[in-house]
């Protein structure tokens, strides 16, 4: 793991990997799933639909991986995260933001607006913050509100999706953030795991290969559908939610809709979170990386083969000659010879 993470959020894990938040499709299910799969789970708190649901949850996750770990003291059982929406339309943010603190959230994800109210509270008890943010701007107002952690949504990510290109947007970053950053967009495997290390990146978002797991919260008509979908189905629109975001075009025509010709939605509301649940419920998201969904599994197969995956790339590393680097090192012994 990366030397930029803290080891309380690593020491436990066994691939560099968040299952990424994902509205309406992580639960309690996925997240105890992945934890106990040894990559950190997380969940947006509006998918509990009462405060009175997402305490319940909260205390559940806690409560048993708990229990796992004192029964399991050997397994690699990875921490959770809560994921906070931070727009100032959503009314419900404070709230949300006192459960998390007393369930002491290991880690907290804000998304759509400024970290600046949650992270003293989650420093309070010593929890890490990363920002999720698609443009540099944001990565630095996020940076000077204080936060522990960068998300770089990228272009491909599902659901809320971001304009730049991975590689571009990583190498932006790091010119004035040494911290961590968790890569977004269109990674499905372990080499694009293993990728987004070279490139810089810490730990890695992977949401669309969680959405078609058996413990997500989603119809199995949704889990076809992924199965069945390609790259070229996935349609960034902010008809939807006012907010640009991936989805699947076989999802907007089975709900009566041309992707082609589809009315623009001006305004952001997240005031009330069942408001944006309709399109999310009947238009359903997926991001660049659906292809590489070839079956419906349990998360702990699914990790399985992630690690299997990052192992093969990380051993052809280190058997394979590589003669662009052979030639640039007999480049430099000719060039030091000739001075």
């Amino acid at each position: 793991m990366s030397r930029n993470l803290p080891e309380s959020l690593t020491s436990q894990m066994v691939l560099p990997v968040i299952a990424a938040p994902m509205f309406l499709v992580s639960g309690p299910e996925l997240v105890l799933a992945a934890c106990k799969a040894g990559v950190i789970g997380s969940f947006p708190a509006p998918n509990a639909r009462t405060v009175v649901m997402l305490d319940e949850w909260l205390r559940r996750i806690n409560d048993e991986l708990e229990i796992a770990r004192q029964e399991e003291p050997r397994r690699r059982i990875a921490p959770w995260a809560a994921n906070i929406i931070v727009h100032r339309s959503y009314k419900r943010m404070q709230a949300d933001l006192e459960l998390v603190v007393r369930h002491r959230a290991p880690l907290v994800i804000t998304a759509l607006g400024s970290p600046a109210p949650v992270v003293d509270a989650v420093h309070s008890y010593g929890g890490l913050v990363f920002a999720d943010v698609n443009s540099v701007s944001f990565a630095r107002k996020a940076v000077g509100a204080g936060v522990d952690g960068l998300i770089l949504v990228s272009a491909g990510a599902g659901g809320h999706t971001g304009p730049i290109s991975g590689f571009a947007f990583l190498d932006a970053v790091r010119a004035f953030w040494d911290g961590p950053v968790v890569l977004a967009g269109g990674i499905a495997n372990g080499r694009a795991i293993r990728a987004a290390e070279v490139l810089g990146a810490d730990l890695v978002y992977m949401g669309t290969r969680f959405i078609a797991t058996c413990e997500s919260l989603v119809s199995d008509e949704y889990r076809q559908m992924l199965i069945e979908a390609t790259v070229e189905d996935i349609l960034p629109t902010a008809s939807f939610t006012g907010v640009t975001a991936n989805m699947l075009k076989p999802s907007i025509r089975r709900a009566g809709l041309d992707p082609d010709h589809l009315k623009p939605r001006d305004a952001i509301d997240f005031d009330d979170p069942l408001s944006q649940m309709k399109p999310w419920k009947d238009i359903w998201s997926a991001g660049q990386a659906v292809g590489a969904i070839q079956k419906i599994q349990p998360v702990v197969e699914l990790v399985a083969d992630l690690r299997l995956e990052y192992a093969q790339v990380v051993d052809e590393e280190r058997n394979a000659a590589n003669p662009w680097i052979d030639s640039l090192i007999a480049r430099q012994v000719i060039g030091d010879l000739r001075q």
